[in-house]
């Protein structure tokens, strides 16, 4: 059974025009209940774990997790977070690192398991930045190596911005290889350095996004030979997104879900899905490119 947490705290309230599309994780569940993807029992609730603390701690340094947890974080830092700093946000992200951790366990189970919200690929070891305070998968990742869950990690980060804080958090893991394939001249303007980087130039649409994804997964799982995936299922690489400019379809995004889901099931690799980013300015666009994430994964797996 295809598992997917999801917490009501994922929507959280913010200041009247704000750019961050909140409503998406209470409208995606919705979506994929209603359709008949997904059931109730699809569905699981993570919660703010104790335990999980220190998987939290091996990603994120101390000082940066004191202020954090404190909402003491200076001024100029935590603008570079984008949300208004609060308990609830910070009990949110929480909430998301245990929902990952906990697909993780069912993905080793099942092949597959997903996260409503999460990919935040943006939080550094010390830092946060771009809606991103705990970075989700990594801590994820040092779940599985500490627990000798997975010895050979591979991050299939497919945002349309790079996975920089990630690529800072493994940059000398070798047990974790971090691959961003990214919009060469979009945020993050100073990029860090993944263990493969593949920046995409504007608009290069679906034909030259899916041949080079085609011409570089396969290979790359050879060469790192994973025994777990975290895949990041951003789907602003979208033409219609407004902070991205790769200028892919719909349909174009739901093939990269088919063949990265296709490579995992012919190498049997199980895979954590975190959702990342999606901006496009109508909300049915969004919902619908998360939602053919689910719908892949259920046809594909179950």
């Amino acid at each position: 059974m295809l598992k997917i947490a999801f917490h009501p705290i994922y929507k959280h309230p913010l200041p009247e025009g704000h750019r961050f599309p909140m409503e998406k994780y209470d409208l995606l569940p919705k979506q994929l209940l209603h359709e008949g993807t997904c059931e109730q029992e699809n569905f699981f609730q993570p919660e703010v774990k104790e335990d999980n603390e220190k998987y939290i701690r091996s990603v994120h340094t101390s000082e940066y997790l004191k202020e954090l947890y404190s909402i003491t974080i200076e001024p100029r830092k935590a603008r570079k977070i984008g949300f208004p700093l609060s308990e609830v946000l910070v009990e949110r992200e929480r909430i998301i690192t245990d929902g990952t951790i906990k697909a993780c366990n069912f993905a080793l189970e099942h092949g597959v398991a997903m996260n409503i919200a999460g990919g935040t690929h943006h939080a550094y070891s010390d830092h946060g930045e771009a809606f991103c305070m705990l970075n989700d998968q990594a801590i994820g990742a040092q779940y599985l190596l500490q627990n000798k869950l997975a010895k050979q990690i591979l991050v299939v980060d497919l945002d349309v911005h790079q996975g920089n804080g990630t690529a800072e958090i493994f940059q000398n893991d070798d047990r974790v290889f971090t691959f961003s394939m990214h919009g060469k001249s979009n945020y993050p303007f100073k990029k860090e350095v993944s263990d493969l980087d593949i920046p995409l130039e504007n608009d290069c649409g679906d034909e030259v996004y899916l041949k080079t994804l085609k011409n570089t997964l396969p290979n790359l799982i050879d060469r790192v030979k994973p025994d777990f995936i975290f895949f990041l299922s951003g789907v602003d690489i979208l033409s219609t997104d407004k902070l991205g400019k790769l200028g892919c379809t719909v349909e174009g995004c739901k093939k990269r879900d088919e063949f990265v889901f296709e490579q995992c099931l012919n190498y049997e690799i199980p895979v954590e899905v975190s959702m990342g980013g999606g901006y496009s300015k109508d909300i049915k666009t969004i919902i619908d490119a998360h939602a053919n994430t689910y719908r892949t994964a259920q046809l594909m797996y179950f």
